[in-house]
């Protein structure tokens, strides 16, 4: 069963921008992309653990701020070396001014 959580609100993400969202233990990363849409991957790079919510979003990819890989966070697929594992992704959806996550 799929259970929606609130991960923040829409207005606390600037555009092209992210934000950091803990929940029962694990770390998730929230994404507005530049047509406003918003995305959501696990939180941390496949290649060494880094957090993501240090790194840099450019246009629909953010960039480990260790070792620079990027990723598509729209699909979770990994764009540059040394990431080779794509990121998970969870479905988003926007209740009245609150981003939600699907997590199972």
């Amino acid at each position: 069963m799929t259970t929606w959580i609130a991960a923040c609100r829409f207005d606390d993400i600037e555009p092209e921008d992210l934000v950091r969202f803990d929940h029962a233990g694990k770390s998730y990363v929230v994404y507005r992309s530049p047509d406003d849409e918003v995305f959501c991957t696990d939180g941390h790079c496949t290649h060494e653990h880094v957090h993501l919510a240090d790194g840099l979003v450019m246009d629909y990819e953010i960039e480990c701020p260790k070792h620079s890989a990027t990723f598509d966070y729209r699909t979770g697929e990994a764009m540059r070396a040394p990431a080779c594992v794509n990121l998970r992704t969870y479905p988003t959806r926007i209740t009245g001014e609150v981003v939600e996550i699907a997590v199972d």
